[in-house]
């Protein structure tokens, strides 16, 4: 066990958590939704070709490693996801994508800022909202989420990856932090809920 103030699962250092909430997951890569001035992405029509997965390489370099910050006070994933996107959603995880309905853009596709929402995380009862850090590629992301491994913890850079047939985004793994592998269970997603309200307004504007 690492001593209290040293990150865990990473040998890069990590900024503070005010930092991460205070940035709704900034990065090197321009954000795909610009809050309040920028319609959502529009979902493809025709499914892109399927490319084959690499599940055996690092999914990252020493500049993006995915960290657990261990000073970072305990979360569930609901507050925390809230936090960091500014979509106001309240309640279970499980419900977000059907509280997202007429009020937040959602799509198949993620965008930076964006909320993965997946369905059926331990069981049907329960699920688990992340936030999209940064689009890695057509199959991969970057996420920062929170209580992924029950204890509260606040994990960022955490690769997710696409492993549908279809390359749609309805089946993901995710990276274990700790480990340094890709999880064996495959999670069912429902989607994306984008910081952009439907009336116009982004997702801060409460």
């Amino acid at each position: 066990m690492t001593r209290r103030g040293r990150i865990l699962g990473a040998r890069a250092p990590v900024f503070g958590l005010v930092a991460i909430l205070a940035s709704a997951c900034a990065s090197s890569r321009p954000a795909q939704i610009v809050y309040g001035r920028a319609p959502p992405p529009a979902t493809p029509s025709a499914v892109p070709p399927s490319v084959r997965l690499d599940l055996t390489s690092v999914p990252f370099d020493a500049s993006f490693a995915p960290a657990i910050v261990a000073e970072a006070p305990p979360s569930e994933c609901v507050p925390f996801a809230r936090s960091v996107s500014g979509v106001q959603i309240w309640g279970d995880a499980v419900t977000w994508w059907a509280q997202a309905e007429n009020k937040y853009a959602r799509s198949g596709r993620p965008a930076e800022g964006s909320v993965l929402v997946l369905r059926g995380w331990n069981d049907e009862k329960r699920g688990h909202v992340a936030v999209v850090k940064a689009i890695v590629s057509e199959r991969m992301i970057r996420v920062d989420h929170a209580n992924w491994m029950h204890n509260g913890e606040v994990s960022i850079n955490v690769p997710v990856i696409d492993v549908s047939a279809a390359n749609d985004w309805s089946q993901v793994r995710v990276w274990h932090v700790p480990g340094g592998y890709w999880g064996g269970r495959i999670y069912d997603a429902q989607g994306f809920i984008h910081p952009y309200r439907l009336n116009g307004g982004a997702g801060l504007s409460g």
